[in-house]
């Protein structure tokens, strides 16, 4: 759909200022120094000090500037112009030197010239992309020769359901765009918003496909059958930070995870 970008870009900028405030971005836990980076990543990224990271759909830049504090040198990219704004005046709070950068991940090359140890993505990024062959090429791109990818995504299993978890109402291949209008956001579900919104299903089978077809060799690939958000409807905490739907326990997976490098020549 040829405006995509436009109908996504008024989406995510009017959840910003909702969710700086939400209790789900625990953003004054994160200015008295909290991580905002989780179990499952953090164990796929290892040791970052001195690495340079590229971490693309960034949001505000939470997860940009716990990388920075970790010791990496991270530049964040996101398509919202509010999203990037608030990040910039986040990272000078916390007093790291993150860099963000506004930009739809497939036009990167053309506004950035750099390359990275590591691109880095997380949680809630491809379903907002239309074109994983694309973001594949961005991807190899910006990485080194024996650079790495590190991803952390929601399982498209889950994006199957309704909300609420009752029927299969998507198609888990990649059919068609999915058209929605949304109330609330998942950060606060009770938020007086109502937003259009565009995204796509992808399988595992095109994700890992497009990355390997670029030549990144998958080297790690984990399922998880938790969430470590409490971002759908109808979850339980059965450990702290781990969640899962109530109706379905740990049945179904929830998250994969994987790292996929680059040949160093």
């Amino acid at each position: 759909m040829e405006n995509y970008l436009e109908i996504n870009k008024t989406s995510w900028n009017a959840k910003v200022d909702t969710h700086v405030k939400s209790d789900f971005y625990f953003v004054d836990e994160f200015l008295k120094g909290r991580n905002s980076l989780n179990s499952i990543e953090l164990d796929l990224l290892g040791d970052v000090k001195g690495k340079s990271i590229l971490h693309l759909q960034c949001h505000f830049g939470q997860d940009s500037i716990s990388l920075s504090r970790l010791g990496a040198k991270v530049t964040g990219v996101d398509l919202s112009d509010k999203a990037i704004e608030t990040a910039r005046d986040l990272t000078k709070q916390c007093e790291t030197d993150t860099q963000f950068i506004c930009s739809d991940v497939y036009d990167l090359p053309n506004v950035l010239d750099e390359k990275f140890d590591i691109v880095y993505t997380s949680y809630g990024t491809v379903g907002w992309l239309p074109d994983l062959e694309k973001w594949a090429n961005v991807i190899h791109h910006f990485l080194k020769p024996g650079g790495k990818f590190i991803m952390a995504e929601f399982h498209p299993v889950i994006w199957m359901f309704d909300d609420d978890f009752n029927e299969v109402k998507y198609n888990y291949f990649n059919e068609k765009p999915i058209v929605e209008t949304n109330e609330g956001t998942y950060a606060e579900k009770n938020a007086d918003l109502v937003l259009n919104n565009i995204t796509w299903n992808h399988p595992l089978s095109e994700v890992l496909q497009n990355l390997i077809k670029k030549g990144l060799s998958i080297e790690n690939f984990q399922e998880f059958d938790w969430s470590p958000y409490p971002c759908f409807n109808q979850v339980e905490e059965f450990e702290k930070g781990k969640w899962r739907i109530k109706q379905f326990g740990n049945k179904i997976p929830m998250v994969y995870a994987l790292t996929a490098h680059k040949k160093s020549s």
